[in-house]
C-alpha cells in the first residue's frame, strides 16, 4: 500500500515506520528543510472552469470566489480554498524553532511531509525530562503541525513521550479553550510564531503539572473491575462512576475484565481493544511490569496511548501516526487521559 509519507528526517532511533533521512544532531534549519522534503512553497491560482455556450463552444470562466493551492515543485494540485484562506509554508513550520533550537535548547527530532504534502509537522524536544517511580522516563517535546487540505488548524501542543514504550500523550494547557490542550491557529487567520510562542511560553509550567498528575496515577492503585471499567468509559463513552450501579452491572465488568485477561473472544462494543488493552495492561504492553504502571491508573492509560500508538489497526504506519497525532487515536488517547484523571480527584 502507498505511504501518506512523503519524506521525512530524523536524529537519534529509527522511528515508527522505519523511513526517512537520518540527520546528525544539531543540523540547521535549512538541512532540515532540504531532507525533511520541506524546501517548496505553497502557490496558488484562481479557479476557472469550463462551461458551453448556445453555439456549443467551450468557455473558460473565472471562479473568483476561491484558489487552487500547489506545490511550487511539482505543481502537484494540495487544495481548493476560499480567498480569506491563509496558507502556512513548509519552511514557516521549520523557522518556528529557529530560535528555540538555537538559543533556548531545543532539539529537533523528526520533520516530515504526509499526504504528498496536504499536511507536513514538526517534533522537537524541549530538554525537559522527569521520572516517575521505576525509572519510567518521559521526556516533553512540542509539535507543530499544519494541513492545507481543511483536516487540521495550524497546532502547536505539548507532548509528552514515554521513553520505555514511545507513546505519546498531549500536554494540557491550563486556561486554553480547548479540550485537546493545544493552541490551534485556523487558517481565517494569519500564522503568528511569536504569539504562539507566548502562549506557549506562558504554560511552561504544564510540563511540571502534567508530570504531578503522572504521579498521581502511578499512587492509584485499580482493581480489574476498575480497569474494565475504565475502558469500557474510554471506548464505549460510558459513565466511570459505579455510585448508583447495582450488584448486576458490577458483576457484568467482572466477567469483562476476566474474559479480557484470558484474551477470550467478546462481542460488546470495541470487545477486541477492550481485550487487547486489557492484556496490556495486565503484562503485556511495554513498560507495563514498572512499579509506576502495574495495577496503578497510570498503567491504564499507558495502555491506552501505546494501543493508539502502536496496536490500533490503520491502514499503514503513517495513517496511524496522522490518527495518533491529530485524529481518533488523538481523541482515544485524550479520553484514557481524562477518565484516568477522574480515578484520582
Amino acid at each position: 500500500m502507498a505511504h501518506q509519507l512523503e519524506q521525512m528526517a530524523y536524529v537519534g532511533e529509527t522511528p515508527w515506520h522505519g523511513l526517512g533521512n537520518q540527520l546528525t544532531p544539531n543540523q540547521p534549519i535549512e538541512v532540515w528543510a532540504q531532507q525533511a522534503g520541506m524546501d517548496w512553497q505553497i502557490e496558488s491560482s484562481n479557479v476557472s472552469y469550463m462551461a458551453a455556450n448556445h453555439k456549443g463552444q467551450n468557455l473558460i470562466l473565472p471562479h473568483d470566489e476561491q484558489r487552487v493551492l500547489y506545490r511550487s515543485d511539482t505543481h502537484a494540485p494540495l487544495s481548493v480554498v476560499s480567498q480569506r484562506y491563509q496558507e502556512v509554508q513548509p519552511k514557516q513550520i521549520l523557522e518556528f524553532y529557529r530560535d528555540l533550537t538555537e538559543q533556548s535548547g531545543f532539539e529537533l527530532e523528526t520533520a516530515g511531509v504526509l499526504k504528498g504534502g496536504k499536511k507536513f509537522w514538526a517534533l522537537a524536544r524541549t530538554g525537559q525530562t522527569s521520572a516517575l517511580k521505576g525509572k519510567d522516563v518521559s521526556n516533553g517535546y512540542i509539535l507543530l503541525a499544519t494541513a492545507c487540505d481543511g483536516t487540521l488548524a495550524t497546532t502547536a501542543q505539548f507532548t509528552s513521550i514515554r521513553v520505555v514504550c514511545n507513546n505519546t500523550l498531549a500536554i494540557a494547557l491550563k486556561g486554553q479553550n480547548s479540550s485537546a490542550g493545544v493552541v490551534k491557529v485556523p487558517h481565517s487567520t494569519k500564522f503568528d510564531a511569536d504569539k504562539i510562542k507566548q502562549q506557549l511560553g506562558i504554560s511552561v509550567r504544564a510540563w511540571q503539572e502534567h508530570m504531578y498528575e503522572m504521579k498521581q496515577l502511578c499512587q492509584r492503585k485499580v482493581s480489574q473491575q476498575e480497569a474494565a471499567m475504565y475502558f469500557d468509559a474510554v471506548f464505549n463513552n460510558s459513565n466511570l462512576s459505579t455510585s448508583e450501579q447495582d450488584e448486576g452491572i458490577i458483576q457484568f465488568y467482572r466477567n469483562v475484565a476476566t474474559q479480557a485477561k484470558n484474551n477470550a473472544t467478546k462481542t460488546e462494543p470495541n470487545g477486541r481493544a477492550m481485550s487487547k488493552v486489557m492484556s496490556m495492561f495486565n503484562g503485556q504492553g511495554r513498560g507495563a511490569e514498572l512499579s509506576s504502571a502495574k495495577d496503578t491508573a497510570y498503567g491504564l492509560l499507558c495502555s491506552i496511548t501505546e494501543f493508539a500508538d502502536h496496536e490500533r489497526r490503520a491502514m499503514s504506519q503513517d495513517h496511524r501516526l496522522d490518527s495518533a497525532w491529530f485524529g481518533a487515536g488523538a481523541a482515544l488517547k485524550q479520553r484514557g487521559l481524562e477518565q484516568a484523571l477522574r480515578l484520582v480527584i
